[in-house]
């Protein structure tokens, strides 16, 4: 397989392999990819766009899934530092948006990482202050995303470009695009330091409900080809731990479609769950109101929208955070095609 994997030399200094991932949090440490060692650390973030991870490990239901093999985890602010940890071995399978795991694709040849399911399609945006009633007000303002690379800003910098305006790395352009935490996102819109922010969910309600701000983009509406639908967070796992545990990797999925099942069968249960969780990460809590505004915004659903993945490659190439890239092989869904039919459920497709 062939293809150009370069990344803007801005860009690299954020998606670069690190030897040390910066995870917010941490319980344990990683296996090593080593299957043998009977332990399985797996990423998220505190996001409810990562609710099936943050129910599926405040409920126990991946580690009673996992059986034998001990459950660890680790938790990220933003996809690169993801991608980070599963390169330096640090965690065997990670939820994760779609650009980050198409640059550790591409940046590993296609050598490192598999995409096993789908978790979650939808729940991001534009939020804007009031005064920005339109899209051709944007140019001239400063607008947020988490962080250089990820999903968000390539959202971000592509819609920009749709629109003809001329966007950079470094914050200049038409539109200046400044990177930050989330955290850090919601506090410089409530002080007036921004004029908006693409973000995912709860940041998104975050915004509207907590800050006044006003939702301009409905990601959903840019994804017609799809009904909507577009993949926001996904589960890969390191094609070392895939090929030396595929026993544990099996069973994580088994996990994962329980998870998701139980969440869409009792979402004001998975509400409190996921707010239990997310308070137990960071030392504080969400409203339940902004909770339950984010979960309208999301679907929950193992099937990881392939055609998404594609179009999100188009659009990382398109802005320049990106090289072209050969997609084919990053999906490895026999797995759960296999645990699916089992259940005499449809199966899902990836790309080909």
């Amino acid at each position: 397989m062939s293809m150009r994997t370069s990344v803007l030399p801005t860009a690299a200094a954020v998606l670069a392999l690190g030897l040390v991932a910066t995870g917010c949090g941490s319980e344990g440490e990683g296996s090593g990819g080593d299957g043998g060692s009977g332990t399985l650390t797996l990423g998220y973030f505190p996001n409810i766009t990562h609710v099936p991870a943050l129910v599926g490990v405040e409920n126990g239901t991946l580690a009673e899934a996992l059986g034998d093999t001990a459950l660890e985890t680790q938790t990220f602010n933003a996809g690169p530092d993801a991608v980070n940890a599963l390169f330096a071995g640090e965690v065997d399978a990670t939820f994760i948006g779609p650009n980050p795991a198409i640059n550790g694709w591409a940046q590993s040849e296609g050598t490192a990482l598999h995409i096993i399911a789908g978790s979650t399609s939808r729940g991001a945006g534009l939020v804007v202050r009031p005064g920005i009633d339109s899209v051709e007000d944007l140019p001239g303002t400063t607008l947020s995303t988490p962080q250089l690379g990820n999903t968000q800003d390539v959202a971000l910098r592509w819609f920009a470009q749709e629109q003809g305006w001329e966007v950079d790395t470094e914050g200049g352009g038409e539109l200046s695009v400044l990177p930050q935490d989330n955290a850090e996102i919601i506090d410089s819109f409530v002080l007036g330091e921004i004029d908006g922010a693409w973000v995912p969910e709860p940041h998104l309600s975050r915004l509207v409900d907590e800050a006044d701000g006003e939702l301009l983009v409905d990601e959903t509406d840019l994804w017609p080809e799809t009904g909507g639908e577009f993949v926001t967070t996904h589960l890969i796992v390191s094609a070392e731990f895939l090929e030396s545990d595929p026993e544990a990797v099996e069973n994580l999925l088994r996990g994962h479609i329980e998870t998701v099942d139980w969440i869409n069968e009792n979402p004001e249960d998975a509400q409190t769950a996921a707010i239990a969780h997310l308070e137990a990460l960071t030392g504080g809590g969400l409203s339940p109101e902004v909770v339950a505004s984010a979960f309208e915004n999301v679907t929950f659903t193992v099937d990881p929208i392939a055609p998404s993945l594609q179009g999100g490659a188009e659009h990382a190439e398109a802005v320049g955070l990106l090289d072209p890239v050969e997609l084919d092989g990053i999906y490895a869904l026999d797995p759960l095609n296999g645990l699916l039919a089992e259940a005499g459920r449809d199966e899902v497709a990836g790309l080909g």
